[in-house]
């Protein structure tokens, strides 16, 4: 038996995946959490050989509650769904050496199918989603200037950013203007809803 843990926020979607997916013999969901920061909590009680993980949740997001899974449990396989297909999110789940990646809308019987070969330890990534990410840019950002628009992002202001990365206010006022300039940003809001929507943030 699969045991599965599942993080979705939105209540009827969490309540027709647990449905749909304890109708298969053989995947149980031991455990359903709405929120991100439930994630590792959750799973270090329940101990799921599989989670499946919406990539946006209240909290932290699903990749970051990935990354900390992995350090956590490293024998939990994770699958992360999305509703968009925004190719920099494929990049990122593959960094954060996500063992699979599907959409939201693919069937039920897909779902069941991509849990078994994850719980197995074969990598998943839908096709239409792999295809985009194929024709897509890669992020013109570094590591930090992603890291400094994602706290900016979370309504962190330059000073509080300055202290929670240990650098200058100027500092990190220099890199926000870098990364209004790398993608041809009107503002900083502009600058976020930019690399939302490629999926690099």
């Amino acid at each position: 038996m699969i045991k599965v843990m599942l993080a979705e926020d939105m209540h009827m979607v969490r309540g027709a995946l647990v449905a749909l997916l304890n109708l298969e013999p053989d995947i149980e969901v031991v455990a359903e959490v709405a929120n991100g920061n439930d994630i590792v909590p959750t799973a270090q009680k329940v101990r799921p050989d599989v989670a499946v993980l919406d990539i946006d949740l209240p909290g932290k997001d699903g990749l970051t509650a990935v990354t900390e899974l992995h350090e956590a449990l490293p024998g939990t396989r994770t699958l992360i769904l999305t509703g968009l297909s925004r190719p920099g999110n494929l990049r990122r789940a593959l960094s954060a050496r996500v063992t699979g990646f599907m959409l939201k809308d693919a069937p039920a019987a897909q779902l069941a199918a991509a849990i078994r070969s994850v719980a197995a330890g074969r990598r998943v990534v839908d096709s239409q989603l792999a295809m985009s990410a194929w024709d897509s840019a890669e992020s013109p950002l570094t590591a930090r200037e992603t890291e400094v628009l994602r706290l900016t992002a979370e309504g962190l202001q330059a000073v509080d950013i300055a202290s929670k990365m240990f650098l200058s206010v100027g500092t990190v006022r220099n890199y926000l203007t870098t990364i209004i300039g790398k993608l041809a940003a009107r503002n900083r809001v502009d600058a976020i809803r930019i690399a939302r929507d490629a999926g690099w943030l």
